[in-house]
């Protein structure tokens, strides 16, 4: 797999409570970057964070935050990214995505 130096970083904001098809969203969306054929997804869990509704989602020691926010982030080509877009519209029903300019200093996949 090959990205090119001049990439472009998807960046998906949601909660861990979004579902999809009765999967979490974060998951699902991961199974369908690999299977769409991404060069690759990670996939950040918050500690701390809020949204358009300035909820405070956190962990707390006697408090454990059922929604706290995750964060999905997907590097490729623009042209792949694109494609993307319309499958998260379908995914996506509460959150913020962002997509920004990157330069892809290394990448090796094993062939």
């Amino acid at each position: 797999m090959n990205v090119p130096e001049d990439g472009y970083l998807l960046r998906i904001f949601i909660g861990e409570s979004d579902r999809h098809a009765q999967h979490p969203l974060y998951e699902a969306i991961v199974l369908k970057a690999r299977e769409t054929g991404l060069a690759g997804a990670t996939v950040v869990r918050g500690v701390m964070g809020f949204g358009k509704n300035s909820v405070i989602h956190t962990v707390k020691i006697l408090r454990l935050s059922e929604d706290l926010p995750m964060v999905i982030e997907i590097a490729d080509s623009l042209e792949k990214i694109e494609q993307f877009l319309p499958v998260l519209d379908e995914m996506i029903k509460d959150g913020l995505v962002t997509l920004e300019r990157v330069r892809v200093i290394h990448y090796k996949a094993d062939s």
